[in-house]
């Protein structure tokens, strides 16, 4: 990077990856004005409404949660569930979490493979670790699986203070937090609590909650009643944290033009 981005011929730099890469990338640009299209990490949140189907929610949840081992930008991480429906929210999550097929991908069945490398493993064992160690309840997982290869197993944390690290960073693994709240404020405020803002989700059937969420969610992606985050139509970009532009759909054209204003007259004025 230290070589390819001062030279005189690269006009834009475009990253997805980690928001620390992206902050160094962006720093290396901004010495030579050259601009930056970063797509970053995120720690996506799941409002989970009183009024939503529960099961459904639940089972959807804990089957995009493991996609790709939860090694996925957006994939669906804090689940903020109304207080009246989340016993059961989190006996179905925890359940359907639990009987995930991990195993060789190639395999027929399998429904989650490994992590992309041993570091992985060291992080999510401590994330675990200091989350229990701060009182928040291990309901399936939290350890590594003993055979070969970088298998963690699918692992659902529930009731975990604020002040726990994985509240704030990023598990990047098979990893769901699982915690109640008592109105969709408190919802929307402990979404926001986080210095990411890439993908957010919501399970609910009433406009006005919608409205609010559209509002006051911080997300550059605000899906309702799905877990897709975005479409190849579609623009696809964070705030805060989690970059700033746009890939995919016209808006992401956008980056990789130059806007140029000619004023033409037909006379001297």
């Amino acid at each position: 990077s230290s070589h390819l981005i001062p030279s005189g011929t690269i006009r834009l730099v475009a990253f997805t990856g980690s928001t620390a890469v992206g902050r160094h990338l962006t720093t290396l640009a901004s010495e030579h004005m050259t601009p930056v299209l970063m797509e970053l990490g995120g720690h996506a949140p799941v409002i989970v409404c009183e009024d939503t189907d529960v099961h459904a929610a639940a089972v959807t949840g804990a089957v995009r949660k493991m996609r790709n081992a939860g090694q996925v930008c957006t994939s669906p991480t804090r689940f903020f569930v109304h207080d009246e429906i989340f016993d059961e929210f989190v006996d179905t999550f925890t359940k359907r979490a639990a009987a995930t097929v991990v195993g060789d991908g190639m395999e027929p069945g399998v429904e989650m493979g490994p992590l992309a490398n041993d570091r992985r493993i060291v992080a999510l064992t401590d994330l675990v670790d200091d989350a229990r160690d701060n009182g928040a309840n291990v309901l399936t997982g939290g350890a590594p699986i003993d055979r070969a290869g970088y298998f963690f197993e699918p692992t659902v944390l529930a009731n975990v203070p604020d002040h726990a690290r994985v509240m704030q960073e990023e598990p990047f693994g098979p990893l769901a937090i699982i915690n109640p709240v008592s109105s969709l404020d408190e919802a929307i405020h402990q979404a926001n609590s986080v210095p990411y803002g890439l993908a957010a989700y919501a399970f609910t059937n009433r406009a006005d909650y919608v409205n609010r969420m559209v509002e006051g969610v911080e997300a550059g992606n605000l899906s309702i009643n799905t877990l897709e985050a975005s479409l190849p139509e579609t623009p696809f970009g964070g705030v805060k944290s989690s970059g700033y532009g746009r890939e995919g759909g016209s808006e992401g054209l956008h980056h990789y033009m130059v806007v140029k204003n000619v004023s033409h007259s037909y006379s001297i004025l």
